[in-house]
C-alpha cells in the first residue's frame, strides 16, 4: 500500500495556493517559512514531482501542483466535515423533543437506546407541543422529536395512533338540538380542527368550552365535565376519563421523528429504530 499523503502538507499546499506565496502561507499558518518549505520538499519527494517552481518575485504552482490542488482541496473539505460530525457526536448533548400526547410512556425507552448506542452523551429532553416541537428541529434547536404529523409532515413515520373521543366518567351528554361541548389545544392544532370538523360533518353541534395549551390542561377539563376531548390513543385511557365510542369515529394520526438538518445517521437511525419498536408492542396495539 502507498504511504498516505500528510494532511498538514496538503493544508500547506493550499494556504500557498490561496495565499500566493510562501511567507502569506506561513503567516496564514503560524509556522516558519521554513517549515512551509519543507512540506512541499516532502509532498514533491512523496509525488516524485515538483510542484512549485519560481515566477518572477513569487511562486506557482506547477501542472502538477495545480492537479495535487484539486485533489488537496477535496480530501481537507472531507476530512474537516467528518471530523465535525465526530465531534459533535461525541460531545455535543443529545437533545430530544416529544409531543406530550407519548412522552410519559416512550421516553423512557428511548432514553435507554440512546445511552446505549452513545453511551458519552448526555441526553437532554424537552415536552412541547408538535408545532413548536417541529419550528424547534427547524432551527436547530432540537436534535429529534417525536411530533404529530400536520398537514406537511415532517421526518420519518414511526407509529400509527388511533384517535378516541374522551369525556368525564360522569360527563352529561346533551339533548336534542344541544350543541356538543368541546376542550380542545389552542390554535394552531390539527386535532383540534379535526375534531370540530368531524362533529359537523355528523350533524353535531359544537361549541369551545375550554382551551389549553398543555396535555394536562385539555385532560384536566374534560376530567372536570367540561366537554369532550379528541386524542391519540397510546393504549392506555387517561385517569378519571371514558372514551366515548358513540361520537364519529376520525380515525388515526401518525407520530413521525424529525431530525435536525445534518444529525449523524446513526442518532437518527437509532432513534427511530427505538421509537417503532417501542410502538410495535403488543400492550399498545389495543384501543383506548
Amino acid at each position: 500500500m502507498a504511504d498516505p499523503l500528510d494532511l498538514i502538507h496538503l493544508r500547506t499546499l493550499v494556504a500557498i495556493a490561496d495565499c500566493g506565496g510562501f511567507h502569506r502561507a506561513a503567516s496564514a499558518l503560524r509556522v516558519s517559512q521554513s517549515t512551509v518549505s519543507q512540506h512541499v520538499r516532502l509532498l514533491e519527494r512523496r509525488l516524485k514531482e515538483p510542484l512549485v517552481e519560481k515566477a518572477g518575485r513569487g511562486v506557482r504552482l506547477t501542472v502538477h501542483g495545480e492537479a495535487l490542488l484539486v485533489e488537496a482541496r477535496r480530501i481537507l473539505a472531507v476530512h474537516d466535515e467528518s471530523l465535525r460530525r465526530l465531534e459533535i457526536v461525541a460531545e455535543r448533548a443529545i437533545v430530544v423533543g416529544c409531543t406530550e400526547h407519548a412522552a410519559d410512556r416512550m421516553l423512557p425507552q428511548l432514553l435507554a437506546a440512546l445511552r446505549a448506542a452513545f453511551p458519552g452523551r448526555s441526553v437532554r429532553f424537552r415536552i412541547d407541543r408538535s408545532t413548536q416541537l417541529a419550528q424547534a428541529v427547524g432551527r436547530g434547536q432540537v436534535d429529534l422529536a417525536v411530533v404529530l404529523a400536520g398537514a406537511e409532515p415532517l421526518g420519518t413515520p414511526v407509529a400509527e395512533l388511533p384517535l378516541h373521543w374522551y369525556a368525564a366518567e360522569r360527563f352529561a351528554r346533551p339533548g336534542g338540538r344541544e350543541p356538543w361541548p368541546v376542550v380542545a389545544f389552542e390554535e394552531p392544532c390539527g386535532l383540534r380542527s379535526r375534531a370540530l370538523s368531524a362533529l359537523e360533518l355528523a350533524g353535531l353541534m359544537t361549541t369551545i368550552t375550554a382551551e389549553s395549551t398543555s396535555l394536562d390542561g385539555v385532560v384536566a377539563a374534560v376530567r372536570g365535565g367540561l366537554g369532550v376531548a379528541l386524542l391519540p390513543s397510546t393504549g392506555r385511557t387517561p385517569a378519571g376519563l371514558v372514551a366515548l365510542p358513540e361520537l364519529p369515529a376520525v380515525g388515526t394520526v401518525w407520530l413521525h421523528l424529525a431530525a435536525r438538518r445534518g444529525i449523524h445517521p446513526e442518532l437518527e437511525g437509532t432513534a427511530v429504530e427505538a421509537s417503532r419498536e417501542f410502538f410495535a408492542s403488543p400492550r399498545l396495539r389495543s384501543v383506548a
